[in-house]
């Protein structure tokens, strides 16, 4: 057997909303080509989902389109998601959204899990993802702020 290696990589913001709302917005998978430059199709009912619910995205790769099988495995309404999907590229992946009230709004966490690599990721690589998660995070904010008023 190979060795693989864990990569995990977490990024915030504040979001002035409910919990609730934030955690509704980023749970429904058709939010996520609104703020997912990557995600470009979703087969999903259009709500947030809940724990073994399932859904499709097709994705755009560095190399080409892969499609990725979620599941939906913990919902703890408004404070926590997390799905997960396997591929044969990276291994599984494994993305958890985590909400906490702090004194200038709510904390919106996003945290993207990659259990088993085959590889590390390059410093390039980490690069891009911070960019695209920065980018992400500022879209989810003006989404779901803007649905405030």
């Amino acid at each position: 057997m190979s060795e693989t290696v864990r990569f995990e990589r977490a990024h915030d913001i504040v979001i002035e909303a409910r919990a609730q709302d934030i955690l509704d917005y980023v749970s429904n998978p058709n939010s996520w080509p609104e703020w997912i430059a990557a995600s470009h199709h979703i087969d999903s009912p259009d709500k947030p989902l809940q724990k073994g619910d399932t859904f499709q995205e097709r994705w755009h790769t560095r190399t080409g389109e892969a499609q990725l099988d979620w599941v939906v495995t913990e919902r703890l309404h408004p404070l926590s998601w997390i799905a997960e999907t396997d591929t044969d590229f990276i291994g599984k992946i494994v993305v958890r959204y985590d909400i906490h009230g702090v004194e200038d709004g709510i904390k919106f966490t996003r945290t993207v899990i990659n259990p088993a690599r085959p590889k590390p990721p390059t410093e390039d690589m980490i690069r891009r993802i911070d960019e695209e998660a920065a980018v992400s995070l500022a879209n989810i904010k003006t989404n779901v702020e803007s649905r405030q008023n």
